[in-house]
């Protein structure tokens, strides 16, 4: 049977098995190599308020989220696009 993608869908490579993460937005428990990795900073103050207090020398510590998607929520939220047939197993820009 003929492979639709030349990785099966993962960055396994020849490693054996690999660990489980959990989907953000459904739950699925999701391979990590396979699931898709979102890396995000949270602003804790407004944008106004945290340019005048650099603007005053203060230092505005924004710490970053670690999210994890699933295949089909990472295609639902735009993370991912659906590629065609040629195109699906080149290498290089995804998104």
């Amino acid at each position: 049977m003929p492979l639709k993608r030349a990785s099966r869908g993962r960055t396994k490579g020849g490693k054996g098995s690999s660990g489980t993460v959990q989907c953000t937005n459904c739950g699925q428990t999701v391979p990590k190599d396979k699931a898709k990795k979102v890396t995000s900073r949270l602003n804790l103050v407004e944008h106004t308020l945290a340019k005048e207090l650099r603007a005053q020398g203060a230092y505005i510590a924004s710490p970053t989220v670690l999210k994890w998607y699933c295949i089909s929520c990472a295609i639902h939220f735009k993370i991912l696009k659906i590629r065609s047939e040629d195109n699906r197993r080149k290498r290089g820009k995804l998104r």
